[in-house]
């Protein structure tokens, strides 16, 4: 069963001809025996995580930042118990990183874009020559879309947050790169195509301070808000695609 849903898995996301950062390592990081009778979700990999999956039973967690995210490390100390506790338990896990951040209807971006009650239009924030994120036009208060991701981030532990701007400021062509979307590149990107609106999970400081004088406003809702939506549409896809119960385990980390 566990070798079917992730040959499932990897041609759904195209896993393998996807870019994305070494260790995000995509696709299964740790098999099982090969027995799945339920399923369970998370953003990261962190024990937490393992053990609402071991409460849930599950014998598949599904993950967006896998077991190896810190790079190559030993397996001691916290790592080696996230080890332990999953060969204990026989739970495998699978880690989809940007090939689910950009998955056409699973994707954390578009999944994004819909909760904000935004119609993509377009792609946005490549990576090696790749869109990971969407964007789209609209004419929409932006304090109105603050108050919309605000909403959302709280539902999921966090809080959203804007750059500088007027009251009345209206957005009418946005982008979105969920997670950690605010870069050089993305702010580049974002102004050469004459956006004015900038939806993230989180960036550097500096963003904030140049967002003005490119005449961006950005709107960080919380890395880990914006990238519970693709886990948790892959694991329901999953369930229902093999008849299998499914849960999402939630590890909100505040930011």
């Amino acid at each position: 069963m566990l070798s079917d849903i992730v040959a499932h898995l990897d041609a759904l996301l195209a896993a393998a001809r996807t870019p994305d950062y070494a260790p995000a390592l995509n696709g299964l990081q740790l098999e099982n025996s090969g027995r799945v009778t339920r399923v369970a979700a998370a953003v990261d990999a962190s024990q937490r995580a393992i053990d609402g999956a071991v409460s849930a039973n599950a014998q598949l967690l599904i993950v967006h930042h896998g077991l190896y995210w810190g790079g190559l490390q030993s397996a001691v100390g916290f790592r080696y118990r996230r080890m332990q506790s999953l060969i204990t338990h026989d739970i495998a896990v699978y880690s989809a990183h940007l090939p689910l951040d950009r998955h056409e209807s699973l994707g954390n971006n578009v999944l994004l874009a819909r909760t904000l009650e935004l119609v993509p239009s377009g792609p946005f924030a490549h990576f090696q020559a790749m869109p990971i994120g969407v964007r789209g036009v609209a004419d929409v208060r932006t304090a109105d879309l603050v108050a919309r991701a605000s909403a959302f981030a709280r539902s999921h532990g966090g809080d959203a947050h804007a750059t500088a701007m007027s009251p009345d400021r209206r957005t009418r062509a946005w982008g979105i790169c969920t997670g950690a979307g605010a870069s050089a590149d993305t702010l580049d990107e974002a102004t050469e195509l004459g956006l004015d609106t900038l939806i993230v999970g989180e960036g550097p400081h500096w963003t904030a301070v140049d967002a003005p004088e490119r005449g961006l406003v950005i709107i960080f809702a919380g890395h880990y808000a914006t990238e519970t939506l693709g886990v948790r549409a892959l694991a329901e896809h999953v369930g229902t695609e093999f008849a299998l119960p499914w849960s999402f385990i939630a590890t909100p980390t505040g930011t």
